[in-house]
């Protein structure tokens, strides 16, 4: 059974799958492993054009590991979870550290890097390295799901094992780089979350959520809970030459390591922040648009404050994780989706 499921796949993966990504052109371990870390619950779509700014910058992984964070997240800007960046930077030095500069061969040693999972490490292997390994990716857990109808949501531990029984059930011996694609490209363009296009299947005669008419059944959902709602405030201090002063967040946390507005708390007044920093008002407090930004867990309601300032006093250029920023600014920072959307409403050439 698992030869021939894989043969099927294998077969339709050579004349329906996808043969012309960027990361397929020139395929090398680097590349591999920079675009799994990318469609980290990310579309193919949007990944394509920061996969290739990345890789024109970052040919390999000594220049990622030699690159400053700044850099790797500014590229990173609007992509996403930038946990992913933080960690591929920290586990390019590892390579470069640990292995001179080449990507492992060995499950163990590919999870013991920053970011990388059991299901990335075994892309990378089936990938990079023809290697047999089982992935089970958001996609392809959709897909085995189906044609197992395996009841339950992946995100729990019971599921999830079974899953993985059947991707390590299925896993052929040979051709396992087509195969470990073809599950990508299926899930990805067939086995849809909606709609899927079961009459282009290969294995729709095989799949028993297709014979029972059931396919929007599985993967069953995430049990439905509403988000918390988190408020908080940007102060935007602007000098006189229509600066703005940003701040590098810590490394750890939501946005880390991304440069961003100063976070004020509701009890604390701008003038107070703005004390402390050395500045001084030169007139009153503007409220601006209110953004909302949605994370995994939580949704975040922003109220930007606007306030002109005096930056006469120079504390605030002496500090490494304080910058004023200004339009056609050439430093190349990481920022996150609701800073850069401010700066581009408020920054004029």
């Amino acid at each position: 059974m698992s030869e021939s499921l894989a043969t099927r796949l294998v077969d339709w993966q050579r004349q329906y799958g996808r043969h012309d990504l960027p990361w397929q052109r020139d395929r090398t371990p680097y590349r591999v492993w920079l675009s799994e870390i990318m469609l980290q619950q990310t579309q193919v779509q949007t990944v394509i054009g920061y996969f290739e700014r990345f890789v024109a910058r970052f040919t390999n992984v000594h220049a990622l590991a030699k690159a400053d964070l700044d850099e790797v997240l500014h590229l990173w800007t609007g992509l996403g979870y930038y946990s992913r960046a933080r960690n591929l930077h920290a586990a390019a030095k590892q390579v470069v550290a640990e292995h001179d500069g080449e990507l492992p061969r060995e499950q163990e040693a590919l999870v013991s890097l920053p970011g990388v999972g059991r299901s990335t490490a075994a892309a990378i292997l089936a990938l990079a390295y023809e290697q047999p390994a089982a992935i089970l990716d958001g996609n392809v857990k959709r897909v085995f799901a189906r044609v197992h109808a395996e009841p339950g949501w992946p995100g729990e531990t019971k599921v999830l094992k079974r899953l993985w029984a059947h991707a390590e059930a299925h896993l052929p011996e040979t051709e396992v780089r087509t195969y470990t694609q073809a599950l990508m490209d299926l899930g990805a363009t067939v086995c849809t979350r909606r709609n899927p296009a079961c009459e282009q299947c290969p294995l729709a005669d095989r799949c028993e959520a297709c014979a029972a008419g059931t396919q929007h059944l599985y993967p069953a959902p995430r049990p439905r809970r509403s988000l918390p709602e988190r408020r908080t405030r940007f102060l935007i201090a602007e000098d006189e030459r229509g600066r703005l002063m940003l701040e590098r967040r810590p490394p750890q946390g939501i946005w880390g390591g991304l440069w961003c507005f100063p976070e004020i708390p509701p009890e604390q007044a701008p003038a107070d922040y703005l004390q402390m920093l050395g500045l001084e008002s030169r007139g009153p407090v503007e409220t601006l648009a209110g953004l909302t930004h949605g994370f995994t867990h939580f949704r975040l309601h922003i109220e930007p404050l606007r306030i002109p300032v005096k930056a006469r006093n120079c504390q605030v250029r002496e500090q490494e994780d304080r910058h004023w920023y200004s339009a056609g600014d050439s430093t190349r920072i990481g920022v996150s989706a609701p800073v850069a959307k401010l700066l581009k409403s408020l920054l004029r050439d």
